[in-house]
C-alpha cells in the first residue's frame, strides 16, 4: 500500500518541452536553466536527458550547485555558467570544477581576472538592463571598455541580461531592456549574446540572440505564468487516501476551523501536507484532481495532511491516489490557486516525497 506522496518525473515530457523550446528558438543555443536542483526535480537527472537530447550549456546558481553537476555530468564537455560569478574566495574551486562564472561586478571581474595570474580564461558578463538585481549598470559595461587592462586576463565569451516582464508580452520594459542590452552587448562585440528565458524565447526572433536559457518551461510551467498547451507536464505529485470519513452540517474541518460543513460531507484525508511543499494557503481555493474531476481541498493544509471533498464518490477509498500537481492539473493552476508560481510550487517539493521516473 502507498504511504507517502508521490512525484513522477517524466523524462520524456521534459524531452518534449526542450524540442518545443529549442523550435521556437529559430537557430539560438537552448542553455537549461538546471539552478536549484533542477527546480526541484533533480539537477543531474534532468541535465543527462537534456544532454541526449542535445543541450550543452546549463545555467546554475550557486558554486554548490556547479560542482554537483560537473560531477553527475562526467567527462560530458559541458558548459556550466555560474549565476553567482565569483564570490570571494570561490575563484579556486570555480577553476577546480571547470565553471565559466558570469560576472557581475567590478570586484568579480578584478577577482577572476586576478586569479587567472597570467593565463586566460573564460567568462561571461552580465549587465543589469532594468531587473536591478545582479550584474554591471550599462554605464559601468562602457567604463569598463575604457579600461581594459580589467579584462587582460579573461576571455569574454558571452554577454547575458535577463527579463524582468518577459512573461507579459506586451509590457514596455521588455523593448527598453532589449534597447539597453544591444547597446551594452556592443561594446564586446567578440561575445555572443544571450537575453532570453522561457518567457523571452516566445517573445520574437528580436529577442533571441545567439542563446536562449528557458527554465520553467522546460519543467511544465507556462511562459506567461499560466498554463499552456503546448507545454507537458513533467511532474505529477499524487498523493493517498489515508482515510475517509463523513463530516456532519455546522463541523469544521482543520486548524482554525478555517473551514465549516453547510451540508453532510464526505472527506478524504491525503497523506501529503505542507511538509511534502504542497503550500499551507492552497485553501480556499485549491483542489486535487481525481476520478476525473477536480475535488475542492477544505480547511488549511497541515504539515501531513489535506482533507478533500469527496462526496458523491465512491470511488475516493484509502490508499487512493489524488493528483495535487499533474497533466490533468497544471502547476501554474496550482500554484495560482495558493498565491504563488510555477517556479516556487516545483522547487518547493519535499525530500521525502518518492520519486519515480518515467523515460529514462
Amino acid at each position: 500500500m502507498t504511504e507517502a506522496s508521490r512525484l513522477t518525473l517524466d523524462l520524456d515530457a521534459l524531452a518534449s518541452n526542450h524540442a518545443l523550446l529549442r523550435a521556437a528558438a529559430g537557430g539560438a543555443e537552448i542553455a537549461p536553466a538546471v539552478k536549484a536542483d533542477g527546480y526541484g526535480l533533480g539537477a543531474a537527472l534532468v541535465a543527462g536527458r537534456l544532454w541526449d537530447e542535445g543541450a550543452r550549456s546549463f545555467y546554475v546558481a550557486r558554486l554548490s550547485e556547479g560542482v554537483a553537476l560537473r560531477r553527475s555530468l562526467g567527462d560530458r564537455a559541458a558548459t556550466i555558467y555560474l549565476l553567482d560569478g565569483v564570490t570571494p574566495g570561490a575563484a579556486p574551486a570555480i577553476e577546480a570544477a571547470g565553471l565559466t562564472p558570469v560576472l557581475n561586478s567590478l570586484p568579480q571581474i578584478e577577482a577572476w581576472n586576478s586569479h587567472a595570474r597570467g593565463r586566460v580564461l573564460d567568462a561571461a558578463l552580465h549587465i543589469d538592463t532594468g531587473m536591478n538585481r545582479l550584474g554591471l549598470r550599462p554605464e559601468e559595461a562602457a567604463v569598463l571598455v575604457g579600461a581594459m587592462d580589467r579584462l587582460k586576463f579573461l576571455n569574454i565569451t558571452l554577454v547575458i541580461s535577463h527579463l524582468a516582464c518577459a512573461g507579459e508580452p506586451d509590457h514596455p520594459l521588455n523593448a527598453r531592456q532589449r534597447a539597453r542590452f544591444v547597446e551594452a552587448a556592443a561594446l564586446f562585440p567578440d561575445a555572443r549574446r544571450s537575453l532570453a528565458n522561457s518567457g523571452g524565447t516566445f517573445l520574437g526572433e528580436a529577442f533571441r540572440f545567439d542563446q536562449c536559457r528557458p527554465g520553467i518551461s522546460l519543467y511544465g510551467g507556462g511562459p506567461r505564468d499560466v498554463p499552456d498547451t503546448r507545454i507537458k507536464a513533467v511532474a505529477t505529485l499524487e498523493a493517498p487516501i489515508l482515510q475517509a470519513r463523513v463530516v456532519p452540517r455546522g463541523e469544521s474541518i482543520g486548524y482554525g476551523a478555517a473551514f465549516t460543513a453547510q451540508d453532510t460531507t464526505r472527506v478524504a484525508i491525503l497523506a501529503a501536507g505542507y511538509a511534502d511543499g504542497v503550500p499551507r494557503a492552497a485553501h480556499p481555493r485549491g483542489s486535487v484532481w481525481f476520478d476525473g474531476a477536480r475535488r475542492p481541498m477544505l480547511g488549511r493544509v497541515s504539515m501531513d495532511l489535506i482533507a478533500v471533498d469527496i462526496t458523491d464518490c465512491d470511488a475516493a477509498r484509502p490508499g487512493a491516489l489524488m493528483q495535487i500537481i499533474g497533466p490533468d492539473l497544471p502547476v501554474d493552476e496550482a500554484a495560482a490557486a495558493a498565491g504563488t508560481t510555477s517556479y516556487e510550487l516545483l522547487t518547493r517539493i519535499a525530500p521525502r516525497a518518492r520519486r519515480v521516473i518515467k523515460g529514462g
